[in-house]
């Protein structure tokens, strides 16, 4: 069977760049570019498997404990500019006022654990071809229902709590562990970027935007979003700057340490910068997907078909980061990137649904 030979390559490049990055010294503009480009590749087509359908009861393979896609609603996508706003100003209060010591202590508490959670998705389907199927086939682990007090009318069932894995995940948590140690204990910016990579593959490949019209109501927000608190005031690169933790991908302008402060240099991109616009993307490639009439069934994230809006979208997405890089060198300033992803993606994605006679399709698109 015929397979896609830019997901194979897009892992490579992820792969090479990380290792090759740490003893040569990569254009940061070319390491960010070839190394966002191909996490976005990689996530954006796992997130396919997002259009599996589960056997239903009855059906050979049914799981009761399967649990289905993660849809963003409307009221989600309109309340989370502020949210967002409030989690931003929250952190600016909280270095302001507690301290970057007291701060980063508590927050790398949450990422430990969230670091763990990813990794090992990201490490067990990796493994899972070259270990013996006894690894993936024998589960453990337990299930307990628990009462509680409230009443009926708040919480109708009782608690089920409980957890189930293999010794392949078993396996590939112990390694995410001490990957997350090793971070916590050097701060070694590409243990960073591992951790920064699998919160994209794995934000990207399980959360639906639900419709095009949803994704285009969160794009928006976000735009003002980031152009307020980036050109508004000095909050967002504040906190970029202060938060010591994956929230970011780190690359190197020199592997040679200053004298002064003994650090290398680092050129920064935040992870909403990649996450948010992949969200968008995952979802114009299922919609190409669903115009393909590729299988619901048996869901193959290798297998080729015809791709026109995600990889107008892509290429759009390549322009405005490039462009957001060189307005970002050629004044020296930061540069909010939603001001030039957001336009680039909606923009290329509407005018090829125009070109294409389907703008009502588009539109109309649900999962």
């Amino acid at each position: 069977m015929a397979s896609d030979p830019l997901i194979y390559a897009s892992y490579a490049a992820i792969a090479a760049v990380w290792t090759a990055s740490q003893f040569i010294l990569i254009p940061y503009v070319v390491h960010l570019l070839v190394l966002v480009m191909a996490i976005l590749y990689v996530a954006c087509h796992g997130s396919l498997m997002l259009r599996e359908e589960l056997p239903k009861e009855g059906e050979e393979g049914y799981d009761p404990d399967a649990v289905g896609v993660e849809t963003l609603k409307k009221e989600d996508a309109m309340q989370f500019p502020i949210m967002g706003s409030m989690s931003l100003f929250g952190l600016y209060l909280a270095f302001k006022f507690l301290g970057q010591d007291f701060v980063n202590l508590l927050i790398g508490g949450y990422f430990a654990a969230v670091g763990c959670g990813a990794l090992t998705l990201t490490i067990a389907p990796l493994l899972e071809p070259v270990v013996p199927k006894s690894l993936t086939e024998n589960k453990l682990g337990f299930k307990k229902k628990v009462s509680h007090p409230l009443p009926e009318w708040i919480l109708p069932k009782d608690l089920e709590l409980g957890i189930t894995f293999s010794s392949l995940d078993l396996i590939s948590f112990l390694a995410a562990s001490a990957i997350v140690a090793m971070y916590f204990q050097k701060k070694y910016w590409a243990l960073n970027n591992v951790l920064g990579i699998c919160f994209c593959l794995q934000g990207i490949e399980r959360l639906s935007l639900g419709t095009y019209k949803i994704g285009a109501i969160l794009l928006v927000g976000l735009f003002f979003y980031d152009i307020f608190w980036v050109f508004g005031t000095d909050v967002m690169v504040t906190v970029a700057k202060n938060l010591d933790g994956p929230i970011k991908l780190l690359f190197p302008r020199s592997l040679v340490p200053n004298e002064e402060t003994g650090k290398i240099e680092l050129s920064l991109l935040g992870l909403g910068d990649i996450v948010i616009p992949g969200f968008f993307l995952a979802l114009l490639l299922r919609f190409d997907a669903t115009n393909a009439k590729m299988p619901t069934n048996k869901v193959n994230i290798f297998e080729p078909f015809p791709k026109p809006y995600f990889y107008s979208a892509m290429i759009a997405y390549f322009l405005g980061l490039a462009t957001t890089l060189f307005v970002m060198i050629q004044f020296q300033a930061a540069q909010p990137a939603l001001l030039y992803l957001v336009p680039a993606c909606l923009g290329s994605s509407f005018l090829c649904a125009v070109m294409r006679g389907e703008v009502s399709e588009l539109l109309a698109y649900s999962e």
